[in-house]
């Protein structure tokens, strides 16, 4: 009798929860995953960068203007790390550009200013963070005790932090006189100005934060499920105020930074950067509704609205067209996000 050649039909192999699992496609769990993310932003960057090299020629491809362009992005960078935070916990922050214009004022106050000659410069470096922290920290207490939604409460922050900035000096520009907090501030290290650098510290320290620890995961899961966290013993009113916090220092180091480059204090300082903050955070990544927060996305999106910026001017094109890139850019990026929240059964960090 001859050996049937038929092939019989294997059945589903059956978890233990009695579910049938499925293959799924490498490339497509790689793209959904946190490296395909950024991998779209790494590429987007590069094709920015080609069209400036082709229509900046050598204007555009130089040393010079690539130092330009990370200039660009090292202080809105410092601020977009803080918001990054307090984003992934499910919160907003509107007042983190007010603060830093408030944060500059006081800094440069000729009191300050004259305390710190008498003593050391590093008294402005305490005093801009104090402010920058002390505002979060209040945002953070009016959220989580005050039960006040974040929307409103950041919101008054930003008018009332930009109030007292104009109030205190008197809509006015304040010059920076301390040399040593000048020669520090707009000093290199190996060729890289030292802005760079402080961009390049707080973002890593901010990714170890995010990742390698448990405050990080924290705010992972207070941002994914805000009533499961607290079930789960973590005391999620203290951590938002922490995270607020943290929001505010990085706005004091953002605002030491804009001293540095600019030599004054002004009310008008941070102007905007708040938008600029949130747009960089969204498209880099990190979840609008919470539970999911990258620092690299943020990075690299910081870098792509600057290297855009830096595009637009070397063809004088106009800033309402950067606008409008701007805005373009931040609408797919929402889109986007919401197409995988939907998709997505579970949020993660990265």
């Amino acid at each position: 009798m001859s050996e049937q050649n038929t092939k019989v039909a294997e059945p589903p192999v059956n978890t233990p929860a009695g579910h049938t699992t499925t293959k799924t496609n490498p490339f497509q769990d790689f793209l959904k995953g946190s490296a395909g993310r950024s991998l779209g932003l790494v590429i987007a960057l590069a094709l920015l960068i080609v069209v400036g090299a082709v229509t900046g020629g050598d204007r555009f491809m130089n040393f010079e203007n690539m130092l330009t362009i990370l200039r660009l992005a090292s202080i809105i960078g410092v601020i977009s790390i803080g918001v990054t935070f307090v984003i992934t916990a499910g919160g907003i922050d509107l007042s983190v550009g007010s603060v830093m214009g408030l944060t500059t004022v006081i800094a440069s106050l000729a009191s300050v200013q004259l305390a710190a000659t008498q003593s050391s410069w590093l008294l402005l470096v305490v005093i801009a963070l104090a402010v920058g922290a002390g505002a979060g920290l209040i945002n953070g207490v009016v959220i989580a005790y005050g039960k006040v939604v974040a929307f409103i409460a950041t919101l008054a922050m930003m008018v009332a932090a930009r109030g007292l900035a104009e109030l205190i000096s008197g809509r006015s520009t304040q010059i920076i006189s301390n040399r040593d907090f000048l020669r520090v501030m707009r000093s290199d290290l190996l060729g890289i100005p030292i802005l760079i650098w402080i961009f390049v510290i707080v973002a890593v320290a901010g990714w170890f934060l995010l990742n390698r620890t448990t405050f990080g995961r924290r705010t992972i899961a207070i941002g994914g499920n805000l009533e499961a966290s607290r079930l789960a013993g973590i005391k999620v009113k203290r951590h938002m105020v922490y995270l607020y916090a943290l929001a505010g220092l990085t706005v004091g180091i953002a605002g030491l930074m804009m001293m540095g480059r600019t030599t004054a204090g002004t009310s008008t300082h941070g102007l905007y950067y708040e938008l600029d903050a949130i747009a960089a955070v969204v498209v880099g990544g990190t979840l609008l509704i919470g539970g999911r927060g990258t620092i690299m996305g943020t990075v690299l999106g910081v870098l792509l609205f600057a290297t855009l910026t830096n595009v637009f001017t070397q063809n004088n094109l106009d800033t309402s067209v950067q606008a409008l890139a701007k805005g373009l850019i931040l609408v797919v990026a929402v889109m986007l996000q919401q197409r995988f929240a939907s998709r997505s059964p579970h949020r993660g960090k990265s």
